[in-house]
């Protein structure tokens, strides 16, 4: 039996159990370990911006714990540090992201899907801040409602009720503040016998009027904002105490209305394939991946970032990539602004895709697939099979023991080293036997 033993220490990487002659990549939690407390010691942040923080800067690492992983097919083992599996932090979001898409993939249906973005203009900024959980609910409620109104009209479809699901980003590319969700949306619905509907126009290349839907959004959104600030649900400190008066409110609501308020839908996807392609980009992403750090020296960090003010200036996509330095404290607290309030769902789903209302899934999917025009979606999407075991690379690594950052067994399981395993859980880490 081959173990990896786990280097000792606060704040080692998991790199550290795989001898490789590539330098580690940079990671947020890099970050976080080396500047992270010098921020804190001159920056007030939220309780949960301080969780966050903890997860993330302890992830993959033995303040977490540890777990024992076990080969069945060779019988190789490694010893490695917990991750965090915080929703924020940019390593944890790989398998959440692609057990979520083989859940989606079951629910598409052969018909052609849009993709809508709902945004809010700059204005409301630094307001959104201090009221995260009323302005992101209100933009996904605004926006949903809108899409249904639409939805209804039989000028545009006529559908009594339509499906699709919406995930909230907060951020802009420099980690600006950027609240929008970006909307799934087929082109059709169900009528009121539970049939469906198939848009007026013509080869469904078209959804609903992306300005007519800005002002019907808009108005919903700020007739909403009105309502939360009558029934006291709204958070003015700092420089924002102006606005606690009726009248500077709608006079800043009035500033806001005249502002910008965008919509765009995208051309339909050509196939299940690249809506598959869509999910998996946005659904999980946080405010910045591990990819696009760069460096952290001298307290400057530096990161990618696609510049879209040049989007007509630029051939390729990939022109569009450029870099910029940021001091760490600034980089820490734009990153912080995207912290989302505890338990806060940041995908959501509408009509028959709603939780309650999934039964009717199978019967639109029938009804849809047995037209003889309808050719049944196929798309092939990979599971989520686990870690290759690195000696024998065919077997699949099972975890078998879990140990908490407080060095408490939280889960055992069966295996041909039950009685090491069990001794090890009992000896603790210094104890394991190498051999």
């Amino acid at each position: 039996m081959s173990t990896s033993v786990p280097p000792t220490g606060p704040y080692r990487s998991e790199s550290s159990l795989v001898s490789s002659p590539q330098p580690a990549s940079l990671t947020l939690a890099d970050v976080f370990r080396r500047y992270g407390d010098a921020y804190l010691a001159t920056h007030s942040v939220t309780a949960q911006q301080q969780s966050v923080m903890d997860a993330i800067r302890q992830c993959r690492t033995f303040e977490r714990g540890y777990h024992l992983d076990y080969c069945p097919d060779c019988g190789h083992t490694e010893i490695r540090p917990n991750s965090c599996g915080n929703r924020h932090c940019p390593t944890c979001q790989g398998k959440d992201r692609v057990e979520w898409v083989e859940a989606r993939m079951q629910e598409l249906l052969p018909v052609s899907y849009f993709h809508v973005v709902f945004t809010l203009p700059d204005t409301i900024y630094p307001f959104c801040l201090f009221n995260q959980r009323v302005v992101y609910d209100l933009l996904f409620h605004s926006a949903a409602e809108t899409l249904q109104i639409f939805g209804r009209d039989p000028q545009w479809l006529g559908a009594e009720k339509m499906g699709f699901f919406g995930a909230l980003h907060t951020w802009g590319q420099t980690l600006s503040c950027h609240p929008h969700v970006h909307f799934v949306v087929p082109a059709g619905g169900i009528d009121a016998n539970g049939e469906w509907v198939w848009p007026s126009y013509t080869e469904n290349h078209f959804l609903f009027p992306v300005h007519a839907l800005a002002k019907v959004y808009r108005g919903k959104f700020i007739a909403g904002l009105k309502k939360a600030f009558v029934k006291g649900e709204l958070q003015f400190p700092g420089d924002l105490a102006i606005l606690e008066s009726s009248e500077n409110f709608e006079a800043w609501l009035d500033k806001m209305v005249s502002k910008n308020w965008v919509v765009y839908a995208k051309a339909p996807f050509s196939g299940p394939a690249q809506v598959v392609r869509y999910v998996s980009r946005y659904t999980h992403r946080v405010a910045i991946s591990n990819q696009r750090i760069l460096s952290m020296d001298d307290g400057v960090i530096r990161f990618t970032y696609k510049n879209y003010k040049k989007k007509h200036e630029r051939e390729q996509t990939e022109e569009l990539w450029e870099e910029m330095e940021l001091p760490a404290n600034e980089f820490i607290r734009r990153f912080l602004q995207h912290v989302l309030p505890p338990s806060y769902h940041r995908i959501r789903y509408y009509g028959f895709l709603s939780g309650s209302q999934k039964h009717q899934l199978q019967a639109i999917w029938e009804e849809l697939v047995f037209e003889e025009e309808q050719p049944t979606p196929e798309v092939t999407v990979t599971p989520w099979m686990g870690i290759p075991c690195p000696k024998c690379e065919t077997g699949i690594m099972e975890v078998v023991l879990i140990v908490n950052g407080r060095g408490q067994v939280v889960y055992a399981t069966a295996c041909p080293q039950r009685r090491a395993v069990a001794d090890w859980a009992r000896l603790g880490l210094d104890g394991w036997d190498t051999s």
